[in-house]
Parts: structure tokens; sequence; C-alpha cells
């Protein structure tokens, strides 16, 4: 079974996300944030092509700028999977390894989950190719030493989450149209959480909207405020701090409803039809780098993932 799947390359998706609100409601002991925040999945990708080798090396073979190979969510999530699937000690396990290649389109420093979902789909696509056998609750566990966001890639459902971001509950939002838009700044994700302008008290949400399918509810009503129902907590300290950001959103909340997602620097506009989208993108001021993609609730990882399995 195991040489069907060697020496052959094979090519999984690895999805953008949304925030379509994200509230920081406190801060642990460790430093880590409390956070309230809706995912949802966009048909704009990633690729990643992986070939299994009977060598116990993983090797990127597109390096990206700027990022130590070591330093690299996918090779740091292909190891952590070889250590716990192929434990040293059990000399019945042969060890597998991978060469890797990945076209990059999710900009860096975008707030879109780019990294994490490089982990993620590297972790559910070796778990199949090297038929490691270990659960999605397994992987998520595993995902979530990579980074808050990784769990919510593995499962591949919309959902609420509570938490550092790994308590998930299922959701339904529409699936809209989206014009995502970044200037030219990249933000850290580490300087949003550690910056002093971070608000960190938002009240948590009640009982009856956590338990929301968000299927009817208008996430962007209120999206000129930054104190709304619905809204980004790290957005009221970046358009503080940047700018670029600042200025993009104010000119794009002109033309529809628009929020900035995760710790930016990218803003979603919404809307019901991508010929409407299309119009908008036309008319971003010079410099603005954009794409259109529609929302969806299912991940494009999990259709690739089952036909392998078939």
């Amino acid at each position: 079974m195991m040489k069907t799947y060697l020496n052959k390359p094979f090519t999984f998706p690895a999805p953008a996300k949304l925030n379509l609100f994200l509230h920081v409601v406190g801060q642990r002991n460790d430093g880590y944030h409390e956070l309230e925040t809706l995912f949802q999945f966009l048909d704009y990708s990633d690729t990643i092509e992986i070939t299994v080798t009977t060598s116990s090396s993983i090797i990127l073979l597109t390096p990206i700028d700027g990022v130590n190979n070591e330093d690299n969510l996918i090779i740091k999530a292909a190891r952590l999977l070889q250590e716990k699937a192929f434990p040293k000690t059990d000399s019945k396990t042969s060890l597998l390894g991978a060469k890797i290649s990945i076209k990059k389109i999710l900009p860096m420093g975008g707030g879109l989950g780019g990294g994490s979902s490089n982990a993620a789909t590297i972790l559910v696509a070796l778990n199949s190719l090297w038929q490691c056998g270990l659960s999605t609750k397994q992987l998520a566990e595993l995902g979530l030493t990579l980074g808050a966001d990784v769990p919510v890639f593995i499962h591949g459902f919309a959902a609420f989450a509570q938490g550092v971001g790994e308590k998930l509950i299922p959701v339904q939002p529409e699936e809209c149209w989206y014009l995502v838009s970044k200037p030219q700044c990249s933000i850290s994700t580490a300087s949003v959480f550690t910056s002093p302008d971070l608000p960190r008290a938002t009240a948590k949400l009640p009982p009856n909207d956590v338990n929301n399918d968000y299927r009817n509810v208008d996430l962007l009503t209120d999206c000129r405020l930054n104190n709304g129902k619905y809204h980004n907590d790290c957005q009221t300290m970046v358009i503080k701090h940047y700018d670029k950001v600042a200025n993009l959103l104010a000119w794009l909340i002109e033309y529809a409803p628009s929020r900035m997602t995760g710790t930016g620097a990218c803003i979603f506009s919404r809307f019901s039809n991508k010929q409407e989208a299309y119009d908008l993108q036309v008319k971003l001021p010079k410099g603005i780098n954009s794409f259109i993609a529609k929302g969806l609730n299912k991940s494009s990882l999990l259709p690739v993932i089952e036909d392998l399995a078939k």
C-alpha cells in the first residue's frame, strides 16, 4: 500500500482564512491572549507539492525569501509529525521523509494565516501519505504547538473559536464574495499582541451568540465602528500605528462593508457577487495588491485528502 505513495508527487492546497471578527477577551498568565473569533476559509490558496521518500530527510525545494528553512513552519510541521509517527524507540517502523515545494501566493504579514495553513496542510497531507493513522484531534494537538491558527486549518470547517483559537464550534456563515486588499506593508503578529495599544478586555459574547451558526447574522453591519458588537480588536491597534492600513480601510469602507482580518495588514470587503468585487478592484488606489475570492465553510484541502484515501 505504501509503495503507491512513494516517489510520486502529490499536490495539496493551503487555503487562506478570514477572521470575520476577532475579539481579545483577556490575557493569560503565560502571555497568550484569550480570543473569540470567527474563521472562514477562502478559495484562494498556496499550493504545496509533496513527494514521499524512503530517506529520513525533509527537504524544502523552494525556500521562502527571508525565512530560514529551520524556522519555516513547513519544515517544523513535517519533522514534528515524523517524530510522532516514527518514534526512534520503535525499530519495526521504517522512517520516511519528503521532498516539498510550495507555490506561495498568500502574502506574508497579511493576516490570512498563510504560515499556519502551510503547516496544517503538511500535517494533514503527510499523515495520509505516510499512513501515520493519527486522528484529526491528534493532528490538531500537534498543530497547536506550532501556532494558534493551525488547528482550524486541520479541522477544515468554518468555526467560532475560543481559547487561543483552538476551541472550535462549527458554524455556517454566508459564503460571500470578498475583495481582499493589502497595502504595501507587512505586520508581525507578535508586534500586535505585545502592543500596549491592543484592547484586551472585550466582553465575551453571550451563550446564545456563541451557539449561533452566524448564517443570518450581518457581521459587518457596524464595520465603521471599532467598538461595534462584532469587530476586530487588532484593527484598533493597527490603524493607530500603520497609516497605510488606516488609509486603505477608510477608502474601502466608503464603497463596501470592510474590515481587517487577523492581525493585518489585509482588509476584506464583502460583496454578494463576484462582479461587484471586480468593479471595486479596478478602482483601487495604485500600489495596492488585491485578489477576489469566495468564502468557503469547508476547506479546499478536505476533498483532496478524501480523494487521496479512495
